[in-house]
C-alpha cells in the first residue's frame, strides 16, 4: 500500500466475528482504507446499519428471504443491493476492489475466493476451509494471476510475520500453538456427555460457533496444518503443533541452523486482520500491550491425539492428499452443525469424519469439480450417518 493511498475492500462475512472486527480497524482508519463491498448470511439488520455507517458501493445478502428488506432501507442512499449465492462470485470481480477479505465460514468460501483471484484481487484470507479444500487449486491460480494471498488466522499471521525479510532461508519446521480450548486436560471419558453449551466456552478468544466447536474438538489446529502447508509450501514432518494455553505466542518458525522466531501478543483478532489489510506496512493502533509482568510463565503441551482425533484425521488426511482433505472439512461441518443441534455427541463427530474419510472415492489429482462432487458426496454420506436425509 503506498503512501497516502486508500485501499478499497471487499468483505465476504461483514457481520460475523472476522468481518466486525475488520470493520472496526477500517473505522479507525479511514485514510487508510475504504469499504467497497459488505456481505452476510442472514443478519440483514447490521448489515444495514454497517452499510448506512461504511456507505459500500454495494452489499449481498445472501438470504433471499431478506432482499427486500435491505433494498428498501440501502435504495435511497444509492447503494447497490444484491441477493443469492452467486451474487457474491460476481461482486469479488468489480474493478474498484482492490482487496477482498474472506471472512466466510466453511466451504462457503471457496468459489468466492476463486473468482476474486481470477479478477486479480489480493486475497486477506480467513477463510481457512478454502486452502483446506483446494489448496493446489487456490496456491495455482495465485501465481497465474499474481495474487497476494495474506493470512489473517491469527497463527498463520505468525508465521507469515516471522519471515518477513527471511524468504531467502528455507524453513526446517513450523511449529503452530494451540489454546488447548474449553478441554485441554480432558479424557475421553471425560468428553462423552458434553454438549454444546461447554465446547462454546473458550478460555481466551472471542469466535463464532463453528470455529469455537473447531477448537474445543482441535480441528481447528487439524485445518490450521493443512494450510499452513500450503501458505508456506513445507511437507507434513515440517509441522508440529505444540498446545499453548495462554495464547500469548501465537506461532513459531525454527531455521536450519535452530535459531527459532516467535511472534508474540494478546489474543486480539484485530492484529493479524489489520496487519494483512495494510500489508506490507504496519500502521499504528490503540490495541492493549501485553505486559511481561502480568505473566509468570508461558507453558508447553503436546496435543491428546488419543482424546482429540480430530487433529490426528487432518494430519492423516494431509498425508493423503488428492480429495482427502476437502472430504474431511465437509464431513466436520455437518458433525459440528448436528452437535450444535444436540442431535449428535461431541465425541461422535471424529467418528462422522472417520467414516466419511473412508467412504468417499479417493480423486489423486482432482480439479474444481472433483472438489465440488467430493463435497457433496462427504456430506450425504455424513448426513446418512447421522440420520437425516
Amino acid at each position: 500500500m503506498r503512501q497516502g493511498q486508500q485501499r478499497n475492500i471487499a468483505i465476504l462475512g461483514s457481520t460475523g466475528s472476522i468481518g466486525t472486527q475488520a470493520l472496526d480497524v477500517v473505522r479507525k482508519n479511514p485514510e487508510l482504507f475504504g469499504i467497497e463491498i459488505l456481505t452476510a448470511q442472514y443478519n440483514d439488520e447490521l448489515l444495514v446499519a454497517q452499510a448506512i455507517e461504511f456507505r459500500p458501493n454495494a452489499v449481498v445478502i445472501v438470504d433471499e428471504s431478506k432482499y427486500k428488506k435491505v433494498f428498501d432501507a440501502l435504495n435511497p442512499l444509492d447503494i447497490k443491493v444484491y441477493t443469492g449465492a452467486s451474487a457474491l462470485n460476481s461482486v469479488v470481480q468489480m474493478e474498484s476492489i482492490d482487496m477482498v477479505l474472506t471472512a466466510l465460514v466453511g466451504y462457503a468460501g471457496l468459489i468466492p475466493t476463486i473468482k476474486a483471484i481470477e479478477a486479480g484481487k489480493h486475497i486477506a484470507l480467513a477463510n481457512k476451509e478454502t486452502l483446506v479444500v483446494a489448496g493446489q487449486l487456490i496456491t495455482d491460480l495465485c501465481r497465474q494471476y499474481k495474487v497476494d494471498l495474506l493470512p489473517v488466522d491469527s497463527e498463520h499471521s505468525a508465521i507469515f510475520q516471522c519471515l518477513a525479510g527471511e524468504w531467502h532461508n528455507p524453513i526446517e519446521k513450523i511449529i503452530l500453538t494451540a489454546s488447548g480450548g474449553p478441554f485441554r486436560g480432558k479424557l475421553r471419558s471425560d468428553l462423552m456427555h458434553v454438549g454444546p453449551k461447554e465446547a462454546l466456552k473458550h478460555p481466551n478468544w472471542s469466535m463464532g460457533s463453528k470455529i469455537t466447536i473447531d477448537s474445543a474438538s482441535l480441528m481447528n489446529k487439524g485445518l490450521e496444518v493443512i494450510e499452513a502447508k500450503w501458505l508456506f509450501d513445507v511437507n507434513i514432518d515440517q509441522i508440529e503443533v505444540v498446545v499453548h494455553p495462554q495464547s500469548i505466542i501465537h506461532s513459531l518458525v525454527q531455521f536450519t541452523d535452530g535459531s527459532i522466531k516467535a511472534q508474540m501478543g494478546l489474543p486480539d483478532m484485530k492484529l493479524p486482520i489489520q496487519y494483512a489489510l495494510a500489508y506490507p506496512n504496519r500502521i499504528p493502533s490503540d490495541f492493549p500491550r501485553f505486559d511481561f509482568s502480568q505473566y509468570g510463565s508461558l507453558t508447553f503441551e503436546k496435543p491428546d491425539l488419543e482424546t482429540f482425533r480430530n487433529l490426528g484425521l487432518a494430519f492423516e488426511a494431509m498425508q493423503k492428499g488428492g480429495n482427502t482433505p476437502c472430504v474431511l472439512n465437509s464431513a466436520n461441518e455437518v458433525a459440528v452443525e448436528q452437535f450444535l443441534k444436540e442431535k449428535i455427541g461431541f465425541m461422535e463427530m471424529s467418528e462422522i469424519i472417520e467414516a466419511c474419510m473412508a467412504k468417499v472415492p479417493y480423486i489423486a489429482k482432482p480439479v474444481l469439480d472433483d472438489y465440488i462432487s467430493s463435497d457433496e458426496e462427504a456430506r450425504r454420506i455424513a448426513k446418512e450417518l447421522v440420520g437425516i436425509s
